[in-house]
């Protein structure tokens, strides 16, 4: 069991670590009667999302009687186990705490957390957690909980927030050109976590954090036995963003150079890496079930990973964002989709009626960009009577008119602004 002196001692450092954190902020609405659960990719900013609200309640009038703090990644919690979770609440009444507001970060590194969360809930505490791994979320672990949580997806920094990072007003944006240019490129090249956002070389963070993400979270977690294999599977994705690829290809391509794998096995890392949220499938609209779940365009949680894996990837890396801002605005369950059915639509929102292109740059009428890019978004239009048909290019802004259909043209910085 775990030692109360020692666990003691913890919620007292923690108490004092969290009131001196210093917070950017992040704009995510949470309602004080409901019960949440923060997960998403190493380094996203869960854990900062905790000292967000704790520093609000603080400020609001709460104390430290009312809720306490723990991060099972506390290497001074080795060998706690489901049956030390108790022991966290009477350690905190002893300190003279009522019941309180409890902050579990990364629980799911202690096997039957699940438990212990659904008797809180049952028990009206108000509860939040954090976890890194998408399996902590598995149908299993859900049924446990019973619908007692709400789960919020934690991405690394949109770009409204990364530019709060770096001090910047998103109404300085339009008067401030070089500004602008400077941090879009830095966005789109070499990604948001929140770690990294203020830092003139994040090369060497997003190496480091990649490789624990590699190693810890997808291969040593998992027992991959051919790590190899999961690294060419990496490359060959990132250089694969803008079109959709089956894992058997995918599996056929890494045995041509020379790294034997099965289609199951890349099946399994595409699972695993899904899980630790470093990749974000999406479906094709126009498919039966089948091709749906087996031929889907793969993206990354963040730019500067792709940045790691490819050269000259601009283009990818733009698309890869402009992904990213979808599925913070509407999810990553099977909102986003991409459509390819004769034409190829980058991505379609059904219950937004709206379909998008993305492209560096469209170039005068009748060029071949602007007549694939423009084709496709009015052939979809006439299957589909969406409303909203948008190109997002990297600088470029205007309305245009193809066969009397209305086709908005929008730079990718003031895309990306909240709506």
């Amino acid at each position: 069991m775990i030692d109360k002196a020692a666990l003691r001692e913890i919620l007292i450092d923690n108490r004092k670590m969290v009131a001196n954190m210093k917070v950017i902020r992040r704009d995510v609405a949470l309602r004080d009667e409901l019960r949440y659960v923060f997960v998403g990719v190493r380094r996203a900013g869960k854990s900062f999302l905790m000292f967000q609200r704790m520093q609000d309640l603080l400020a609001k009038g709460k104390s430290w009687d009312d809720m306490l703090y723990i991060n099972f990644e506390d290497d001074r919690l080795y060998g706690f186990d489901v049956h030390d979770f108790d022991t966290i609440l009477t350690v905190h009444k002893e300190m003279g705490g009522q019941d309180p507001i409890l902050f579990l970060d990364e629980v799911q590194n202690i096997e039957g957390w699940e438990k212990f969360a659904r008797r809180l809930a049952d028990h009206k505490y108000m509860v939040y957690i954090t976890g890194s791994n998408a399996k902590m979320l598995s149908s299993d672990v859900a049924t446990t909980l019973g619908g007692r949580y709400v789960v919020k997806n934690v991405f690394p920094y949109g770009w409204d927030e990364y530019l709060n990072a770096n001090g910047i007003d998103k109404d300085d944006l339009f008067f401030e050109e070089d500004t602008r240019e400077r941090l879009l490129d830095e966005y789109v090249r070499q990604g948001g976590f929140p770690e990294c956002a203020a830092y003139q070389e994040k090369k060497d963070y997003l190496l480091s954090l990649y490789q624990k993400i590699f190693l810890g979270d997808i291969a040593m977690r998992n027992k991959v036995e051919n790590p190899n294999a999961l690294r060419l599977m990496f490359i060959k994705m990132a250089e694969s963003v803008k079109q959709p690829i089956a894992l058997t290809r995918l599996a056929n391509i890494i045995n041509s150079v020379g790294t034997k794998v099965s289609k199951n096995t890349v099946i399994n890392y595409a699972g695993y890496a899904k899980d630790s949220f470093l990749i974000l499938p999406i479906k094709n609209f126009a498919d039966n079930f089948t091709e749906r779940e087996t031929n889907q365009k793969y993206y990354f949680i963040d730019n500067g990973i792709i940045d790691l894996l490819t050269f000259d990837c601009l283009t990818s890396q733009l698309e890869n964002v402009v992904a990213l801002t979808l599925m913070r605005r509407y999810g990553i369950d099977d909102r986003v989709y991409f459509y390819n059915y004769n034409v190829e639509v980058d991505f379609v929102i059904p219950e937004k009626e709206m379909a998008i292109q993305v492209c560096y740059t469209l170039g005068d009428e009748g060029s071949d960009t602007f007549n694939r890019e423009t084709t496709s978004l009015v052939t979809l239009a006439k299957r589909f009577p969406y409303k909203k048909l948008l190109i997002v290019t990297y600088n470029e802004e205007k309305t245009i008119y193809v066969n009397d259909t209305e086709i908005e043209v929008v730079p990718l910085w003031k895309w990306m602004l909240p709506k």
